[in-house]
């Protein structure tokens, strides 16, 4: 299956990445102005895979080439993530792991969310339909 090639800012992804809700400021500080000046990236998302490993649990396997960073992948499986939340009628997520690997400029991330119709207790909660759309805006797919 061909990948899905999107133009996004360098940046972009970054300062989403810092504002999703129950992101930690230690995993995603806050860059240098002059570091924020990155030409537009050329990302490659190539697909999500999701296995439902429990009733409200979510195991999410996505792949992308581009990724700047573990950021950047984890990001992209959040939004899997959140709309995986929206179209089965759940208002919000919360993020239980992920682990990231890179290979050869391969990216793949290994993502375990619940799901929840009310908001989950948690710090790393997140309100699906809002992510969604930031997702949108940003240029991340979804699906």
């Amino acid at each position: 299956m061909p990948g899905i090639k999107i133009a996004a800012f360098g940046g972009a992804l970054a300062v989403l990445a810092a504002c999703a809700p129950g992101a930690r400021q230690a995993e995603t500080p806050e860059a240098p102005e002059a570091s924020r000046d990155i030409p537009v990236e050329l990302f490659e998302f190539m697909g999500v895979q999701t296995r439902l490993l429990d009733d409200d649990l979510v195991n999410f396997h996505v792949t992308m080439r581009g990724a700047r960073n573990r950021e950047d992948v984890a990001l992209y499986a959040e939004c899997a993530a959140a709309q995986y939340a929206v179209i089965r009628g759940y208002g919000f997520a919360r993020h239980v792991r992920t682990n990231v690997d890179e290979e050869s400029g391969l990216w793949r991330a290994d993502a375990v969310y619940t799901v929840s119709p009310a908001l989950p207790r948690g710090v790393q909660t997140i309100d699906a339909e809002v992510v969604v759309a930031d997702c949108a805006e940003q240029g991340i797919p979804t699906v």
